[in-house]
């Protein structure tokens, strides 16, 4: 389902600017002009010389990143001096592929995706209220950080993980604890707690997190701890969250026992509940996750049928904890069906999201700061969403992918390919628009401070950079 922003502009809404400024109708601001603040926002223009692909392999198209914020589309310029300084007149870009995979309308007409950058530009003097008529202005809506207002309910979460695992043998002990050092940002626990708070305002304005709600929040965090032990015996990964995996340093039959007990662990806080629905949601998580591991051993050679193999992939590895998770404290927060349904697709959504950028971030960030290999899906054989919208203009690459990247110098071919075409682009756009479809389920809930986070957290997923 592909969502549409209806883009309204009103003269009396638009500051005076001088006619250079404005130019043609959707043109962009003189080369000259290095930024523009947009309601605090600040947006950087910067071109690529000679346009298409640039020296670093990104075309001008990179140098701004559209994502959501507060009911509005918006562009994030990367850090300061991330990309090349303007040099002479870029060349026209060339087209994307007249496939697009979303739409904006104004008034009736259409925009493809190619032309989104000209809308922006031309309404970015717009008042921001007039640019979603479905949601609050940004300078209406009071922002709410999603790790302080989570920070409660999370304190000493690692520490009531470690006793969950609390064992007799010490090297078993020491193999559980390696992950659960506290220095992870506890992402999915954070989603869970905000979801059973916003769900418990919504049915009796309860602003207190049950503790069988909290412990869904471990349950989550463990899971997702034994998947990634799991996950990295099969792949023979080095590096997880910037240092040695437990395979490299314990071996793979340890790993795979620490992976299991973890897991083991995980299934006896869930017993704990009592609560036999709750059960049969959380297990779905497992059994999706192995159907999930399956499916990325396989691959469609039908163009179709292979992005539709992708993103369920996708979902049972990746979104399916979380949209789970998220149902689960909704059932333990309010009887109502439709909340539960809210919750889920909530979570399904942001899922797919986080895992969309994370496969971008295999392309676009360095391995220093990603904390693992980049190109490490293509070494893997993996033909992620970059990889894909990429075999649409260069259809050669369907080869590779068939194959696996499996000859010499296929992951370089393909690495190529991608930063030359728009796969980047059309993946971090495909992203933007499963967060817009969280933010819509989640405002479907009574109005609180933690639907409100849980509104800015799609945009953390979408802007960050590890």
């Amino acid at each position: 389902m592909c969502p549409s922003l209806a883009l309204q502009s009103h003269p009396r809404n638009r500051p005076e600017v001088s006619r250079p400024q404005r130019g043609r109708r959707g043109a962009r601001p003189a080369p000259g002009r290095r930024a523009v603040a947009v309601r605090g926002f600040r947006v950087r223009v910067a071109a690529v010389p000679g346009g298409g692909a640039g020296a670093a392999g990104l075309g001008d198209t990179m140098a701004l990143r559209w994502w959501w914020r507060s009911g509005a589309w918006c562009r994030r310029a990367p850090p300061l001096g991330s990309v090349p300084s303007p040099g002479p007149r870029a060349a026209p870009r060339p087209p994307l592929p007249r496939r697009s995979i979303c739409h904006i309308t104004q008034r009736s007409s259409t925009f493809s995706f190619p032309k989104i950058c000209s809308i922006f530009w031309r309404f970015h003097h717009t008042s921001t209220s007039q640019w979603c008529s479905c949601s609050k202005t940004i300078s209406d809506e009071k922002y709410q950080d999603p790790f302080q207002l989570g920070r409660k309910d999370l304190k000493n979460l690692y520490e009531d993980i470690k006793k969950e695992l609390l064992v007799s043998a010490a090297e078993l002990k020491e193999m559980c604890d390696y992950y659960f050092d506290g220095k992870g940002k506890a992402f999915r626990p954070m989603i869970v707690v905000l979801m059973a708070r916003a769900c418990n305002i919504h049915h009796n304005n309860s602003k207190e997190v049950q503790a069988s709600q909290r412990s869904v929040a471990i349950i989550a965090e463990m899971i997702h701890t034994a998947s990634l032990v799991h996950d990295d015996v099969i792949d023979d990964a080095n590096s997880r969250r910037g240092k040695r995996t437990l395979n490299q340093i314990w071996g793979e039959r340890k790993a795979v026992l620490a992976g299991d007990f973890i897991l083991s662990a995980a299934s006896v806080a869930l017993a704990r509940i009592g609560n036999t629905t709750i059960i049969s949601v959380l297990t779905q998580v497992i059994e999706d996750l192995v159907r999930g591991e399956f499916l990325q051993l396989g691959s469609k050679e039908n163009e179709n049928e292979r992005f539709a193999h992708y993103l369920e992939k996708t979902f049972k590895k990746t979104a399916s904890l979380i949209a789970n998770s998220c149902k689960a404290v909704s059932i333990l927060g309010c009887p109502d069906p439709k909340v539960h349904e809210i919750a889920y697709q909530y979570g399904k959504n942001v899922g797919i999201a986080f895992q969309l950028i994370d496969d971008v971030l295999d392309f676009t960030s360095c391995a220093d700061h990603l904390g693992k290999p980049t190109a490490a899906d293509l070494k893997l054989g993996l033909a992620t969403g970059p990889v894909l919208f990429a075999c649409r203009q260069f259809p050669e690459m369907n080869a590779m992918i068939m194959r696996r990247f499996s000859k010499p110098g296929d992951v370089e071919r393909a690495w190529k390919y991608v930063l030359q075409s728009d796969g980047v682009q059309q993946t971090t756009y495909l992203a933007q628009r499963y967060c817009h479809a969280a933010t819509r389920e989640i405002r479907k809930l009574r109005p609180s401070p933690e639907r409100e986070a849980l509104v800015h957290l799609t945009e953390m997923v979408l802007m960050r950079d590890k």
